[in-house]
């Protein structure tokens, strides 16, 4: 059986974080985003091939895969001539794909039991099966309504405030049958949620819905950015590198030079290659990633420094998020709330 990850997207509410690094591989911790979700594909042993459907800085995609951990299948990289949609883009690696199909869009997360996705999608012989969340501001996703019985009846992409009806949202986790997707036109810019939902609804296809009450998350912005690393900390999401871990756990990589006067609140996590001056106080919810050095006496609360980052003594740092290569002076207390652009020098 095949995956396909939707990973074209250029990530534009997450900018400037994504002008480099592309949405699917902006790093939760010390992993591309990406890790974790092919990690939970695994989980399905009949996956013998995941798909990466590509448009936007497809060769840092790769490079980050490649250079990374591996996995118990094959991965295939399909770059989009253009950007096609989410449904030309499967409709793209169709070449690709026979009988059923696993599709999820390539920044979601979601504590799912995949296997019974598929038992429930085969036993109930449907076209298409979409896995449905609750949450408590429908607004901004694609509202979707069944019946009794679990079939959609209405699929409603960001729906104006006056026509929500229901709080059940599509997750961007899909099941179709490949001989579906030949409605899609070729090379053309098609949406599954505008177009290729609706036209199952109006011919009257088996289209089920799977309810997931489990953790789940997209990281499309910013403030969700964060979020992702805070709930893994606090074991919302069970998720390297706190997977079992105690509350508050100060997640240190054996290979980072701390001073014996340096003070971690917990939760907190520090990399591979970090260095720690001595009164530096970290934490809590503190990320510090690879090849980083913290100079004596910072202070870093509730932000995230990303590889390469050197900041200044006594630099007092919270709420934000910091790119690759950045410098942050010594003394300096950029306003809460700020991400830093990559190669940014502040001071």
């Amino acid at each position: 059986m095949k995956a396909l990850l939707l990973v074209g997207g250029k990530g534009t509410r997450l900018r400037p974080l994504t002008l480099k690094t592309p949405k699917p591989v902006v790093p939760i911790f010390d992993r591309p985003f990406l890790a974790y979700q092919l990690e939970a594909l695994a989980q399905i042993s009949e996956i013998d091939e995941v798909i990466l459907s590509l448009n936007y800085q497809p060769d840092r995609i790769e490079e980050s895969l490649k250079a990374g951990e591996s996995f118990p299948f094959k991965i295939r990289y399909v770059v989009e001539p253009a950007p096609l949609g989410t449904a030309g883009a499967v409709r793209y690696a169709k070449q690709f794909i026979d009988g059923s199909i696993l599709v999820c869009n390539g920044d979601v997360l979601a504590q799912l039991d995949l296997a019974d996705l598929l038992d429930k999608h085969r036993q109930q012989n449907a076209r298409a099966t979409i896995v449905l969340t609750e949450i408590d501001n429908p607004a901004a996703y694609g509202l979707v309504e069944t019946d009794l019985e679990g079939n959609v009846k209405c699929f409603l992409e960001k729906p104006e405030p006056g026509h929500i009806a229901s709080n059940t949202i599509n997750a961007g986790i899909y099941v179709l049958e490949s001989d579906t997707l030949d409605r899609i036109p070729e090379n053309t810019n098609w949406s599954l949620e505008r177009s290729f939902f609706p036209s199952l609804i109006k011919n009257k296809e088996k289209f089920q819905a799977y309810i997931s009450n489990g953790y789940w998350i997209d990281i499309g912005t910013t403030e969700k950015y964060r979020k992702i690393h805070w709930d893994i900390m606090d074991r919302q999401f069970d998720a390297q590198p706190f997977h079992s871990s105690e509350m508050n756990t100060v997640v240190l990589n054996p290979s980072a030079n701390i001073s014996e006067t340096a003070q971690f609140i917990g939760p907190c996590f520090i990399g591979e290659n970090v260095t720690v001056g001595s009164g530096a106080k970290i934490g809590p919810y503190a990320v510090i990633n690879r090849n980083c050095t913290i100079h004596e006496g910072a202070v870093l609360e509730h932000s995230i420094i990303w590889p390469h980052t050197e900041i200044g003594s006594r630099a007092v740092l919270r709420n934000l998020i910091i790119g690759h290569a950045c410098k942050i002076e010594n003394n300096i207390e950029p306003k809460e709330g700020t991400v830093i652009e990559d190669g940014s020098s502040i001071g």
